[in-house]
């Protein structure tokens, strides 16, 4: 394998869309070339939670990558569900907690990303809506690769550094989370 298909990031996610959106993300913000430069762990359709799957695999990634010393970036993308961002955080911190392992530090290349209730309200809210996270689930798409019009006014978002108002919380966490380990 050539450098320029060297892994960059690993992708730990719940769904396709997920997988979809930040891959695309990626790209738009030119932080990979190609495909082979993220490495994707995505729960499998129809076993278990997908965030328990995110869970425990963000902890054994973390681990790992402590381990074997490599230069690439963890990205985790969880619906926040319930639950929200800091409940969320919360958990994957226990998760560690519970198999023994330290919670990431504030210069480790890892990023969690927490759609609250899930990617669909950043999709409709990058659509041009208003959105409520605390009320409702919003439609998925037909299909994943259709959110790449709202990848690409978010990515244009962030060029300007300001999300449209009223924004959602959960949108703007991840902003932050963002600009702290790529800004």
């Amino acid at each position: 394998m050539t450098p320029r298909h060297r892994v960059k990031y690993v992708l730990v996610c719940e769904d396709q869309q997920h997988e979809v959106f930040v891959c695309r993300f990626l790209k738009r913000m030119g932080l990979v070339t190609n495909h082979h430069q993220v490495r994707i762990e995505k729960s499998p359709r129809g076993v278990g939670a997908g965030d328990q799957f995110v869970r425990d695999t963000y902890v054994t990634e973390l681990d790992a990558g402590r381990r074997i010393h490599v230069d690439r970036t963890l990205l985790v993308v969880v619906d926040g569900d319930r639950h929200g961002v800091e409940k969320r955080l919360r958990q994957l911190n226990e998760a560690c907690k519970q198999r023994g392992v330290e919670a990431r530090s504030s210069g480790e290349q890892v990023a969690i990303f927490v759609p609250t209730w899930n990617i669909e309200t950043w999709i409709a809210y990058l659509s041009g809506n208003s959105v409520d996270e605390g009320l409702r689930d919003y439609p998925k798409l037909a299909r994943p690769r259709d959110c790449q019009p709202c990848v690409n006014e978010l990515a244009e978002m962030c060029g300007r550094q300001e999300l449209r108002e009223p924004a959602p919380a959960s949108l703007r966490a991840a902003c932050r989370e963002y600009d702290d380990r790529f800004g």
